[in-house]
């Protein structure tokens, strides 16, 4: 299922963005005009227990001994790009949305995410992003909240 559809069987407002090719969260913020700390990263982590998508903002970066800490995992890692095209078939290589529980996976997201009204992602291509509520994705998404991450450079 595509995100607009989904959000749009749910009844939940988004506004759909066009824009060129962008291949990274940080490029996108650039080309919307949207700062770093309201686009939503997906990543996608590979655990001893399967994976998990933990989203944070495109100027953070994952800190792996944290979310370790936090699941109570020692085996943390990035997952590649073959395992991310394998889970997210659906949507061009490095454009997943934040959505996780799609694809039956766990999401977790960066307390830092919550602080913005609204935050913007890819939406499954590298042309498409959704803009929406935070409150609105928490509703729909119903994501676990911790500390995951630290300051990267600022968008």
């Amino acid at each position: 299922m595509k995100i607009d559809e989904l959000l749009t069987s749910r009844h939940v407002p988004f506004q759909a963005l066009h824009h060129p090719p962008a291949f990274t969260a940080c490029r996108m913020a650039q080309m919307l005009h949207v700062p770093g700390q309201e686009v939503a990263k997906p990543v996608l982590l590979r655990t001893g227990r399967g994976y998990v998508l933990v989203v944070v903002p495109a100027n953070r970066f994952v800190d792996l001994q944290r979310i370790r800490e936090w699941l109570g995992e020692e085996h943390v890692e990035m997952a590649c790009e073959d395992e991310m095209d394998q889970i997210f078939p659906n949507c061009d290589r490095g454009s997943i949305p934040p959505f996780g529980s799609i694809y039956r996976l766990h999401t977790l997201v960066d307390d830092s995410l919550a602080q913005d009204e609204e935050i913007v992602f890819q939406a499954g291509t590298h042309e498409e992003a959704i803009r929406m509520s935070y409150h609105d994705y928490e509703v729909v998404e119903h994501p676990l909240r911790g500390d995951f991450t630290y300051h990267g450079s600022t968008v």
